[in-house]
């Protein structure tokens, strides 16, 4: 493994040298791409030799200028094909970097330019048979491998027969970065006591469990089209390989990677080659569009297509149960469809309903053996309203969360839900305890700082739930979140409201293993002691009930109904999460001012909402939570709500922070009512940034490896 780590980061780390002669048709580029073929068995690089029109030196697998419009990915695989009569597909380049060239003058109008080269690695397990190629003659005179150690010996000693490069090894800072990734991770045991359980519901608990394994499997699928692939390779090659931080950004390299097979890469027939077989690479971006769209579909094409169909055609292509796909082998531009998460995902919600008919058939609470039935049915029909009904019923020692709820993995348009589970046993203590916040909702509703035409008159109390988490799966691979406010069915809160479940032991495992580590670098040594756990829980709460209420369901200009999802698409979710984080902590004032809560709250809440903002911002700016807190921290220090000190902490001024948290929970509930996604985007634009304070604490905050989250592992898959 470190044999092919390293020989994938050699070639990482070449570099062009300066010959600027690409052996190409004297044509006017927009830039270069280079390509190296490796074979990963043998460490060896693919070579072509150059025609003796073009000096006839040895070099990398193929180069060439990219003539506009065509891409440098799209130039790389038909110059390939030409040149060698190679046929690979898009996902077997891993684009690697690129560099500046001066150029020498092969174009007409370049001489004395520098122009952009991208490079790119192809990784072949064997060396392709020689025999395999056809060469473009009046390019390419000849073809071998060569081992990468004695290339790097031939240009170290610039041999004159083949193009120069320099090579730069950097193999130990890939190992270093990778395992920093990992450290930014506290590995934490969560368990539960489950001597609350009958026997009945302990056998239920392992067919649960068993049916939220099925989930992570569809949430793989659901994120990358090649996560199967890669995940079946990480299974046999890899401990601890999971990360969503960084943007999106992979970490991995194709060294990494899952083995595929073309058995028609090139025309010749070669005896006994059964075809070749390479590593895939990673996109270098996590693609917006995830695996819910065709991968080369943009929005402008969804958009077009969309605006074709008829009314409940277009509600099922913008629903949260369905992907989108093309026809196979159509000739049709226009030749998008809606697929179903029943049909899609078929065999695996079929594994798992059968294991949740299962755990409901031998439950003895009657209301959970309602949410599996229902659960398991919706599977299978597509169909989740009933399911999400029963859920909101539930009223159970063992708390259930499963199906299709959120929408951050959808980036293209925040349309399509992701699978997901949640079990837990109940805290009744401290579930109690929070019958206030639920029953404050149409208060909280009434007075919201925003004009009275967009607040509703009929908002539901909202049950809270919490729980101590046991098990989880599904889209639960990046921050773990800390509660969630579910259905999102805009029928079902409109008609009955939401209910919240609040993940204790989550809760206070972030807040021993990062929010105070964090308030002791960031915050200012005087306000440090106002960091509290009952104020960051009680926030939390704040922040749940408030998706529940605000605008949903809204009224356009033009008197047309639609929902904030719809209106807002992309720019919905980094919204709706800072609304919930600002407005929540408005309510908490308010509950204040009318004695529903202590005045002891009044100063550590906003010490501990600083101390969270930086907490969440380190999910990164890709991450519906981190940019939306971004957003928060910026505006409430522009207002001088939060101030910058000489150490570099921060404080929190009391005399201005209440302003400035109405005022931005004013902003966002109005863009929000008005479905304004040009002033969604131009907020998120302006203050959803990492402006130089939020730099400073993060660079501190890394220097010191404060970890940016939990990683979990549940003791209970030992005991069932």
């Amino acid at each position: 493994d470190t044999m092919m780590v390293c020989g994938a980061e050699k070639k990482r780390q070449l570099h062009r040298g300066g010959s600027g002669d690409y052996g190409h048709d004297d044509v006017e580029g927009r830039g270069g791409v280079h390509v190296w073929i490796f074979a990963e068995k043998t460490q060896q690089l693919l070579l072509v030799q150059r025609h003796h029109h073009f000096q006839g030196l040895w070099d990398a697998s193929t180069a060439a200028i990219i003539i506009s419009p065509h891409s440098p990915l799209t130039t790389a695989r038909r110059k390939l094909q030409q040149e060698l009569g190679l046929t690979l597909a898009e996902d077997a380049f891993e684009f690697i970097f690129s560099f500046l060239q001066q150029e020498s003058g092969s174009g007409r109008n370049n001489g004395g330019k520098e122009i952009n080269n991208d490079v790119y690695l192809v990784t072949t397990i064997d060396p392709i048979p020689l025999e395999a190629f056809t060469l473009q003659r009046e390019n390419v005179s000849s073809v071998k491998y060569v081992s990468y150690q004695e290339y790097e010996s031939l240009l170290a000693k610039n041999d004159p027969h083949y193009v120069p490069y320099d090579v730069q090894e950097n193999t130990v800072a890939r190992t270093l970065a990778l395992q920093k990734q990992l450290n930014r991770y506290a590995p934490i045991s969560l368990n539960a006591e489950l001597t609350g359980l009958s026997d009945s519901d302990k056998d239920a608990l392992a067919l649960i469990v068993k049916a939220a394994a099925v989930i992570d499997e569809i949430f793989y699928v659901q994120s990358w089209y090649s996560n199967p692939d890669l995940r079946e390779w990480l299974k046999e090659h890899a401990d601890e390989s999971e990360s969503s931080l960084d943007k999106d950004e992979a970490f991995l390299t194709s060294a990494d990677s899952a083995i595929k097979v073309l058995p028609n890469a090139t025309t010749k027939t070669v005896t006994a080659w059964k075809g070749l077989e390479y590593r895939a690479a990673f996109p270098v971006q996590k693609p917006l569009c995830a695996n819910f769209y065709p991968q080369d579909m943009d929005k402008k094409e969804f958009e077009t297509w969309k605006g074709n169909l008829d009314k409940d055609q277009q509600k099922e292509a913008t629903g949260f149960f369905s992907v989108i796909k093309r026809h196979s082998n159509s000739d049709d531009d226009n030749d998008l469809h809606v697929v179903p998460y029943s049909q899609e995902y078929k065999s695996l919600l079929a594994k798992a309903a059968d294991l949740l008919h299962k755990a409901g058939d031998i439950t003895t609470s009657l209301s959970l053996k309602r949410l599996l039935h229902a659960k398991a049915d919706a599977f299978l029909s597509n169909d989740y309203y009933e399911s999400d009904i029963a859920w909101m019923d539930l009223d159970s020692k063992l708390d259930v969360t499963i199906g299709p709820y959120e929408t951050y993995e959808d980036k293209l348009f925040g349309y399509k839900a992701t699978f997901e589970a949640f079990i837990g046993i109940r805290d009744d203590k401290a579930t109690a305890q929070l019958k206030l916040f639920g029953d404050s909702m149409q208060l909280l509703e009434q007075n919201l700082p925003m004009d009275n035409a967009y607040k509703s008159e009929d908002v539901s109390a909202a049950p809270i739930r919490v729980i101590q988490l046991i098990y989880n799966a599904g889209d639960v691979k990046g921050p773990q979140i800390v509660a969630f406010n579910l259905p999102n069915d805009e029928r079902i809160v409109k008609e009955r409201g939401t209910s919240m479940v609040m993940l204790k032991n989550v809760q206070e495992a972030k807040f021993e293993r990062i929010l105070m580590p964090i308030a002791e670098l960031c915050v200012a040594k005087e306000q440090q002691e106002l960091v509290d756990f009952e104020s960051f829980f009680t926030h939390t709460i704040c922040h749940e009930c408030v998706h529940g209420i605000g605008p949903h369901t809204i009224t356009l200009p033009n008197g047309q109904k639609s929902t904030v999802r719809l209106e807002l698409q992309e720019f919905y979710s980094a919204i709706e999460e800072a609304k919930a984080d600002i407005v929540g902590l408005w309510a908490l004032r308010f509950l204040i001012s009318k004695a529903l809560l202590s005045e002891s709250l009044v100063k550590t809440m906003y010490v501990s909402f600083l101390a969270g903002c930086f907490r969440s911002v380190r999910f990164g700016l890709e991450e519906a939570h981190g940019k939306g807190q971004a957003l928060q921290f910026n505006w409430i220090h522009e207002k001088g709500g939060f101030v910058v000190h000489s150490d570099e902490t921060v404080s929190v001024e009391f005399s201005k922070i209440e302003n400035a948290v109405e005022s931005l929970s004013r902003e966002i509930l109005t863009i929000q009512a008005k479905g304004d996604k040009q002033a969604a985007a131009s907020l998120l634009d302006k203050y959803g940034v990492i402006t130089e304070p939020l730099k400073v604490a993060l660079k501190n905050l890394e220097t010191v490896e404060v970890p940016v989250d939990i990683v979990p592992n549940f003791p209970i898959l030992a005991q069932i």
